[in-house]
């Protein structure tokens, strides 16, 4: 992380929330510095380090690291959130339209995939809802992300044991769509008119129109080329994934977080 990038959050941090002021306590002993819980914060987030192994770099409790933690990561959702974690824009509608069409997927908005983070202290009680397919404890973010790698929309705490429809069909990925209020969007193929944008998705989905899944067993020339352009875009999620999880260890690795909503 730049200097620049490190001091505006620090800056921020402190107007937002004064637990991350330096005080002196009631003997006039000084407590942490900033720096020393936003490292804390950082360490665990980049490293997926625990809050043991924050103790002696940063000489914090491990409690403390915790706590830091939350803070930290509340803090930055309330003060970004609005600009970087926002729902798709007119704007930003736009431009993955014209992107999708010099790709040769005309109307195309992204590529939507599920990931399984793995809950390494999920409750005992708990166990048969979140163990999936490979007998692993985990909880389900859905995603859709396009080619510059930006997830603009996420749907996070699905228990492990649901498949990609069962979180499709509680994700709020289309209300404004049904609502009538989602950005008209209408093009022309093989003399169809089609009005919906689309997503492009692998086999499990359902067969709706929003959806435009890979040919199955391509033979024809044309085939060929649309599966292989449509499995190639359709990486971009998958990438994203990738990225997202060699950025930062704590979604790497299996999560040591007890409460969902922490998570």
């Amino acid at each position: 992380m730049s200097h620049k990038v490190f001091n505006r959050i620090r800056d921020d941090l402190c107007n937002y929330d004064r637990y991350f002021i330096q005080k002196s306590d009631v003997m006039k002993k000084v407590g942490l510095l900033l720096e020393q819980k936003m490292a804390s914060s950082l360490r665990m987030l980049a490293y997926g380090a625990t809050a043991d192994q924050c103790a002696e770099y940063c000489r914090m409790a491990k409690s403390t690291s915790i706590e830091c933690l939350q803070r930290f990561t509340r803090g930055i959702i309330a003060l970004y959130s609005e600009e970087y974690l926002r729902a798709l824009t007119l704007v930003d509608l736009k431009r993955l339209l014209a992107k999708g069409e010099k790709r040769g997927l005309p109307r195309m908005i992204g590529s939507i995939d599920c990931m399984h983070w793995q809950w390494k202290n999920c409750p005992t009680a708990w166990a048969g809802e979140y163990s999936g397919r490979k007998k692993i404890l985990t909880i389900i973010i859905e995603a859709i992300a396009s080619y510059d790698t930006w997830i603009w929309h996420a749907f996070f705490g699905m228990p492990g044991a649901c498949n990609d429809l069962n979180v499709l069909a509680k994700s709020p990925l289309f209300d404004e769509l049904t609502a009538g209020r989602a950005p008209k969007i209408q093009f022309q193929v093989n003399n169809k008119v089609h009005k919906l944008g689309y997503y492009l998705v692998d086999r499990i989905y359902p067969r709706w129109a929003t959806f435009v899944k890979t040919i199955p067993n391509p033979t024809r020339p044309k085939e060929i080329t649309f599966a292989k352009a449509q499995e190639g875009y359709q990486k971009d999620v998958e990438r994203c994934f990738d990225i997202l999880q060699a950025s930062f260890g704590i979604v790497r690795g299996a999560t040591h977080g007890w409460d969902k909503e922490d998570l």
